[in-house]
C-alpha cells in the first residue's frame, strides 16, 4: 500500500478482511488514535472506518447486559439499565474522560487505549512497548505514575482504561469477530502482563475485531461501585481506582471482588484481597488485612511507593461504604 488509505466499512466481515493487513488499524471514535498518529507514536498506512457497522445496541438477554463495541461511552453510562444492575459500570464511565470525549469515544476503543506512560507517548525516548529491546528509562526514572504491581523489568507503564476495570471486577467477557470467525475472550485473559513482550498487549489477533462486551448481570453485581483517585477532579487518569463487589450476610462477607486501576500495567484483579474478606465480618481489622494482601507483592520504585498506602485508603473507603449502606 503506497498511499495513506481511508475505507468505511458496511459489514464487520468486510472490515475483518481489510484489517488482515498490519498496516490497517480501525478507527471509531479515534479519541487515542488519532493523537498518537499525530505525536508519532503509531503509524497506519490505512485507516478503517467501522461506525457504520450494526454494534452500537445495549440489551438485556439471557441473564446478561450485552454492550455493542461502537456504543459511546456517554450513552452507556446513563442507560437505565445500566445504572440500575451495573452501578460499577456506569460509575466507572462517568469517571472516565471528559463529557466531550464520552460522547466520542467508544466502548471497543476504550479498551484499547494505550498507556499515558509518558515514555511511551514521547516518539523521540526509548520504550519497550513501542519499540521492542530498546529499553524502559521509566525503571529507573519518572516513575510517579507507573505500575507497583504486575510489572516486568521490560515495563512498568499503567493501562489507564476505568471501563477495563470495572469489567474486570464483573467478569465481563469481550466478544470479537476474526478471521477464524466469533470468539469470546474473558477479562480475566484479554490484557496480558508485559513479562518480556510489553508490545503485546491483548490477546487480539491481527485484524480482530472487537463486536462486543457480555456482561453477567447479578445481585452481587447490583450492589457494586467505583472509586478513582486522581491529581485532579476533572479530564485525569486515575492514580489508583478500585471497582468493588461486595455481598454482605448481616456482617460477614458472604462474595467479594475487587479489580484495581492505576497499579499494574492491566486492570489487577486481587484475589488475595478478596479471600482476606471472605467469610469475614466487614470491620477495620479486615479491612486491613485485605489492604495488606493487595500490596504483599508490590514493587515500587523511586517515585511511586506513595501509591501503596494510597491504594489501601482507597480501598478501606470504598468497603467502609459497604459497611455503612448495610
Amino acid at each position: 500500500m503506497d498511499a495513506f488509505a481511508y475505507t468505511r466499512a458496511d459489514r464487520p466481515e468486510r472490515a475483518v478482511r481489510l484489517a488482515a493487513d498490519p498496516r490497517a488499524r480501525y478507527i471509531a471514535g479515534g479519541t487515542d488514535l488519532l493523537n498518537l498518529m499525530k505525536d508519532g507514536v503509531q503509524r497506519h498506512d490505512h485507516l478503517i472506518d467501522i461506525n457504520a457497522l450494526p454494534l452500537a445496541d445495549v440489551r438485556e438477554s439471557g441473564g446478561r447486559i450485552r454492550l455493542g463495541a461502537l456504543s459511546r461511552m456517554s450513552d452507556v453510562a446513563v442507560h437505565q439499565t445500566v445504572r440500575r444492575r451495573l452501578p460499577v459500570l456506569s460509575q466507572a464511565l462517568l469517571a472516565g474522560a471528559s463529557p466531550q470525549v464520552r460522547n466520542m469515544a467508544s466502548l471497543g476503543g476504550n479498551l484499547l487505549q494505550r498507556t499515558r506512560c509518558w515514555y511511551f507517548r514521547d516518539p523521540t525516548m526509548p520504550c519497550n512497548r513501542r519499540e521492542p529491546g530498546s529499553g524502559c528509562p521509566a525503571l529507573d526514572g519518572l516513575n510517579r505514575w507507573h505500575a507497583i504491581v504486575g510489572g516486568s523489568d521490560h515495563c512498568i507503564a499503567v493501562h489507564p482504561s476505568d471501563l477495563a476495570v470495572a469489567l474486570t471486577a464483573l467478569d465481563a467477557t469481550v466478544r470479537t469477530l476474526g478471521a477464524e470467525g466469533p470468539r469470546e475472550i474473558p477479562m480475566a485473559g484479554f490484557y496480558l502482563p508485559p513479562g518480556d513482550t510489553p508490545h503485546l498487549e491483548t490477546a487480539l489477533r491481527q485484524g480482530e475485531l472487537i463486536t462486543g462486551i457480555d456482561v453477567p448481570v447479578t445481585d452481587l453485581a447490583a450492589g457494586s461501585t467505583y472509586l478513582k483517585v486522581r491529581d485532579r477532579a476533572t479530564f485525569e487518569f486515575a492514580v489508583v481506582s478500585v471497582a468493588a463487589l461486595v455481598r454482605l450476610r448481616g456482617e460477614e462477607v458472604r462474595e467479594a471482588r475487587l479489580a484495581f486501576g492505576g497499579i499494574a500495567p492491566r486492570p489487577w484483579r486481587s484475589e488475595a484481597a478478596e479471600q482476606a474478606l471472605i467469610g469475614r465480618p466487614l470491620n477495620a481489622a479486615t479491612i486491613e488485612a485485605a489492604g495488606a494482601a493487595l500490596v504483599r507483592d508490590a514493587r515500587p520504585r523511586e517515585h511511586n511507593a506513595f501509591k501503596i498506602p494510597l491504594v489501601q485508603r482507597a480501598l478501606s473507603d470504598i468497603l467502609g461504604q459497604f459497611g455503612r449502606n448495610r
